[in-house]
């Protein structure tokens, strides 16, 4: 198991979705590993440890919130922060996994970069 913990896995099932959560990572010296289905997401789970992963709500294998559990069972360290064009921050199933402590944040699709590097800064307080 890799023991570097700035390390960000993107989970996104549109490449170019990937691409610019990569980008704003890059751009700011930040490492990242992508996935586009939960199944990759919990392989990379299994040889890397993450600080944050921007999860979809919506994957062709699984629900985001199912795969937050997951991942939240496998390293309840990282930090995770939904990323969706289907939910709403003040939806009540995203305000629901944010009162549980199952998310640890929402950004809305399409984001912009200060979202994100707010979400990192987050992360990295922590």
């Amino acid at each position: 198991m890799s023991v570097k913990r700035d390390l960000f896995l993107i989970v996104d099932d549109e490449p170019d979705m990937c691409w610019a959560l990569e980008h704003i990572l890059e751009k700011n010296g930040l490492e990242s590993k992508k996935a586009f289905t939960g199944r990759e997401a919990l392989d990379l789970m299994e040889v890397n440890r993450f600080r944050v992963a921007f999860l979809d709500a919506k994957l062709p294998d699984i629900e985001g919130m199912e795969l937050a559990r997951q991942i939240r069972n496998r390293d309840p360290a990282v930090r995770i922060m939904m990323i969706s064009g289907y939910f709403y921050r003040d939806d009540d199933a995203i305000q629901k996994a944010v009162t549980e402590g199952l998310i640890n944040g929402f950004i809305g699709k399409p984001f912009d970069h200060d979202e994100i590097l707010k979400a990192i800064e987050i992360a990295n307080l922590s």
